[in-house]
């Protein structure tokens, strides 16, 4: 807008020197001030930017209800279909609540420094007027933003919750929700995304979240099911999916709510979007054949829980790279990670035998090192990515795994003290007999299926 009152001015005057030289000198005055005022003049949304961002925040909406609900949903015992799934839309609620509370101050306050921000808290002094920034000279409205983000927050700590099922108190989940947020999600999401935050700085990479949401939730979920303890019979008796269909199903709901995640994290409807949507399809794609490839070369059938596994895997990975890498590279990445996520989750996990009930840590902790780790190197031009030509790839690598180390740290630390909190509070698990009749009628009186 500023650009086109500047411009409309500056065709004016010409036209009047050109008709009339007399009156050069006064209307030049007045076209210099009408170019001052245009600049002084609040940023005004675009509305194809808006829409555009709208679209993303409902879509992230549709990867946590029902797409992560049914992904999940469809990963336990039939027994426990109906808590996993309470559980995910119940601390998603509670995160956007909280969000619009006090987390988007401490996320992206107006003050702070660089681990913390503050101000702005229940949204004070926002109105259907506020803009925010965007990585060039555009601005969105400040309510969209805020919605964007919420919807980030109320999925990570939904995905740790994956590593809990089964044996862990509503109650529980809900005082880990919130403690979780307050001292793990929101100082993370600062240091990374805001332009004060640390790592924002130290010119960490994370197009959409491969540290804040992925190795974030990953992390914690392994430190949660540690102090938790495992589920009762596990690993001995047969515990396997109840629906795989349903999975499927959730599956789908995910890869294509993750075109919001991933494409919206460039917050406007520009190429940078465009790159982080090809992206998104073809390192997908990628993780979903190589998972089951890897699965035909370990002397197994493909399976249609591995091809989901892999398109999980896939898209976990090309987050942080959605909108730092060229396709070859998001390929390169997505079919990486997927092998690698393979071998913790058939492999790892049986060896150290922790319970991470629906892999939480084996996908998303692990693919998302695998992705911002290796961001660092498909971003250089040389591999397609959009780095320029002094792009220094041991810097950059220096960076990522320094602001991956720090987030596991973190992440690690802060869930700790989340679930002692809530053991002092509810305690955190069922009772023998609860388990055993499985979540759904002991803690919500109900049954998935007559």
């Amino acid at each position: 807008m500023k650009r086109i009152l500047c411009n409309a001015a500056m065709l004016a005057t010409g036209a009047v020197m050109l008709a009339a030289p007399a009156l050069a000198a006064p209307v030049a005055e007045a076209a210099e001030a009408a170019v001052v005022a245009a600049e002084a003049a609040p940023a005004v949304p675009n509305p194809g930017n808006n829409g555009f961002m709208m679209t993303a925040t409902v879509l992230v909406l549709l990867m946590i209800l029902p797409g992560l609900a049914l992904f999940y949903g469809g990963l336990t015992r039939s027994k426990n279909m109906l808590s996993t799934m309470t559980q995910i839309g119940a601390a998603a609620s509670l995160a956007m609540l909280v969000w619009v509370m006090w987390g988007y101050g401490l996320a992206f306050g107006p003050e702070g420094n660089e681990y913390i921000s503050w101000g702005k808290f229940f949204l004070a002094g926002v109105t259907p007027d506020s803009t925010a920034a965007t990585f060039t000279d555009e601005v969105i409205s400040e309510y969209i933003f805020i919605s964007f983000q919420m919807t980030f927050a109320a999925i990570t700590v939904a995905l740790v919750l994956g590593s809990v099922v089964e044996r862990m108190k509503f109650a529980a989940t809900m005082v880990f929700t919130l403690v979780w947020l307050t001292i793990v999600y929101f100082p993370i999401a600062h240091m990374v995304w805001e332009a004060r935050g640390v790592f924002f700085v130290m010119g960490a990479l994370d197009f959409a979240g491969g540290t804040v949401v992925h190795i974030n939730a990953g992390v914690s979920a392994l430190v949660a099911a540690y102090i938790l303890g495992k589920r009762k019979g596990y690993p001995t008796e047969p515990m396997m999916p109840h629906s795989l269909t349903l999975t499927m199903v959730g599956t789908g709901l995910l890869w294509v709510g993750w075109f919001g995640f991933n494409a919206g994290s460039a917050l406007e409807a520009n190429g940078s979007a465009a790159l982080a949507m090809i992206n998104t399809f073809v390192a997908t794609a990628a993780g979903g054949l190589f998972w089951m490839l890897t699965e035909r070369a370990m002397g197994h059938k493909a399976s249609a829980l591995g091809f989901c596994s892999g398109v999980i895997a896939g898209l976990v990975a090309v987050t942080p790279a959605a909108g730092n890498s060229g396709p070859f590279g998001a390929i390169l990445l997505g079919a990486v990670a997927s092998v690698i996520c393979y071998f913790f989750v058939s492999k790892v996990k049986a060896k150290f035998g922790y319970d991470d009930a629906l892999d939480a840590f084996g996908i998303h902790g692990v693919g998302g090192i695998v992705g911002a780790i290796g961001t660092g190197i498909v971003f250089s031009p040389a591999l397609g990515g959009p780095g320029g030509e002094d792009f220094d790839m041991g810097a950059q690598l220096v960076t990522q795994v320094t602001a991956v180390a720090a987030t596991i740290a973190i992440a690690a630390v802060g869930t700790a003290i989340a679930m002692y909190i809530a053991k002092a509070i509810t305690g955190l698990r069922v009772d023998e007999e609860s388990e055993v009749n499985g979540l759904d009628i002991s803690e919500h009186g109900e049954r998935a299926y007559n």
